[in-house]
């Protein structure tokens, strides 16, 4: 069998390959998927790689497998590692935060203001792949960024870094990376006028540095040996899906429940009314991204906020008994209604941390109330991404409670009864999001074929 391109998803437990065919034609198919456990803890990713694309012939019933190019999105090796360090908190800190976590990064450390020895200290020990530097609108403020690149230079780093603060600073900037030989990009100010983001800009450049250097983490060393095209972390790649998607269905948002993490991802402009409420500006497509909401990796954190008392009345099982052979992917019955019982429950948390609220405040004018963080209230679809959100047994009903969760007119989530629901049938929307990169319109295809377009529209 040959195919135009097989797309890889190695997560951090489990490594899906996808095939596709007939890009750039007016029919692009989907055309199989395999996976396998992810083997990047052996050393070698290209173990797991492998055994996904045997299983994928194991699914076509060939015996021999050949294609094009192959690419990958990654959330393995610790994913993409970030720190990011600007000048005040609530603007440009906040900023550049939307920026990477919209290109699919995991933000292990954030300061705000001039970093302090200890902070120099904590940025050695998160380790990150990338440090993004902001600081100052255009043509503002200047100091804090400067001082805060050479204290990063002159500390030792040398991790590469992208600099998205005010343009006035760019030469200096540079100057001080190519003195200390660190490897540095250069992006659009983040924040570039006090009521203004601009984030898309950085999660370009953040992509690119990180097709750059991830090959260079442990057991993603010979990544290269099989994938010859691009790699993108796996939740940017969804990102870019969940763009594509909105420039032809609207508002929307995107629930991706795994085995490490719940990320949600949400491209709309909000309502007028809210958005005439809000006290600062919020990117149109925002991911957020909770690292102690998973079913496999993090699933005590779940079965904790929950209760093991009430998930035994809920369930009828005994949840410590099926918590001690607990697998990624569940096998017995007890094992799937636990996961689906955590799986609600990630998704519920997620969505309820993602999205903003109205707030009151009392002024000698009287009461006026505000409104802070992301507005979902506009929202016509939410999509249902991630193995469990799309092979889970009851992953409709589950969908469905999330996406009517909204208990509170002080939570910018839409009114019960008033989102449809979308599946990602065939678990392609982070595959999908890299081969946009160079075949959009395939993409979209591609897209609308596996959230079943035409049948929902018609």
């Amino acid at each position: 069998m040959h195919v135009n391109v097989l797309v890889a998803e190695i997560g951090s437990t489990t490594t899906i390959v996808n095939a596709f065919d007939g890009l750039g034609s007016t029919s692009p198919r989907f055309v199989a998927q395999g996976k396998a456990p992810t083997t990047v803890l052996d050393g070698d990713v290209r173990i797991g790689l492998q055994n996904a694309v045997d299983d994928l012939l194991l699914h076509t019933g060939e015996k021999t497998l050949s294609y094009d190019r192959m690419l990958a999105s990654g959330s393995a090796a610790g994913g993409l590692r970030m720190t990011v360090h600007g000048l005040v908190r609530d603007m440009t800190v906040r900023a550049a935060e939307a920026a990477a976590l919209g290109a699919g990064a995991i933000i292990v450390q954030t300061t705000a203001g001039k970093m302090n020895e200890f902070d120099l200290d904590d940025l050695d020990a998160a380790r990150p792949n990338l440090i993004l530097l902001a600081g100052g609108t255009d043509y503002g403020e200047r100091e804090t960024a400067v001082y805060n690149m050479r204290a990063i230079a002159e500390h030792g780093q040398k991790t590469p870094i992208i600099y998205c603060g005010n343009v006035q600073n760019r030469t200096i900037v540079s100057r001080i990376a190519a003195e200390h030989g660190i490897p540095l990009s250069i992006a659009d100010n983040v924040y570039p006028r006090l009521d203004e983001l601009n984030v898309e800009s950085v999660r370009k450049v953040i992509h690119a540095m990180f097709e750059e250097h991830i090959v260079k983490a442990p057991g993603m060393e010979h990544i290269r040996d099989m994938v010859n095209g691009a790699i993108l972390p796996t939740p940017g790649s969804v990102m870019l899906s969940a763009q594509l998607l909105y420039d032809e269905i609207g508002d929307l948002a995107a629930i991706d429940i795994g085995g490490a993490t719940t990320d949600v991802h949400s491209v709309t402009d909000g309502s007028p009314e809210i958005v005439s409420m809000m006290t600062s500006p919020e990117p149109k497509a925002k991911r957020t991204v909770e690292g102690d909401l998973g079913l496999y990796i993090n699933a005590h954190n779940l079965v904790d906020r929950i209760g093991t008392d009430t998930l035994n009345k809920e369930l009828g099982i005994d949840t410590a008994t099926v918590m001690q052979a607990y697998l990624p992917i569940p096998e017995t019955e007890t094992q799937f209604r636990l996961t689906e019982r955590l799986c609600l429950e990630a998704g519920l948390v997620a969505l309820d941390r993602h999205a903003g609220k109205l707030r009151h405040l009392y002024t000698p004018q009287g009461r006026r109330t505000i409104a802070e963080g992301k507005d979902l209230t506009a929202i016509k679809w939410l999509i249902g991404t991630g193995g469990a959100l799309t092979r889970l047994p009851h992953h409709e009903s589950i969908l469905r409670t999330i996406a009517d969760c909204n208990k509170s007119r002080m939570q910018l989530l839409p009114s019960p009864g008033t989102v449809r629901l979308l599946f990602d049938n065939d678990y392609i929307m982070a595959s999908v999001g890299v081969l946009s990169k160079d075949d959009p319109e395939s993409a979209l295809r591609l897209l609308k074929e596996s959230i079943r377009w035409n049948e929902i529209r018609n």
